[in-house]
């Protein structure tokens, strides 16, 4: 019976020390992001994040996403014009800007980074996506 109340302490000592506020926060907003992802992005990138070979960019897996979060986040905020590569592929066509908030943003990359093979705790703030300025 000892043996087991260690264990259990232990557990419930080892989850309140893991366990980092940031990773609080990253999955709330990963789970706000699905939502607005769900709302905004589904109908080019895909359920899968896949994109459409050749027009729209996949996010699943996506090199770009992960290497370059400014020129994401720009892309969201303010629209993109001109060809971007994504694994390897060369895309072309033009994204509208979102007309998401700041936060929305900020929700959407920290789901789409962590979603569709994408791994990555690294938290986009607010506070990053407002210092995008529309022209870098």
């Amino acid at each position: 019976m000892k043996i087991v109340i260690s264990f259990i302490c232990a557990a419930i000592y080892g989850l309140t020390f893991f366990s980092c506020p940031q990773n609080d926060e990253l999955t709330k907003s990963i789970n706000r992001g699905k939502q607005i992802y769900t709302e905004n992005c589904i109908t080019c990138h895909l359920g899968n994040g896949q994109g459409v070979k050749g027009t729209f960019p996949p996010l699943a897996n996506a090199d770009f996403l992960i290497k370059y979060p400014e020129k994401s986040i720009h892309a969201i905020k303010f629209g993109l014009q001109g060809a971007i590569q994504v694994n390897g592929e060369t895309y072309k066509s033009a994204m509208a800007p979102s007309g998401l908030e700041d936060d929305e943003i900020a929700d959407v990359m920290n789901y789409i980074r962590n979603a569709f093979g994408n791994k990555n705790s690294k938290l986009i703030t607010v506070k990053a996506v407002a210092d995008i300025k529309e022209k870098q």
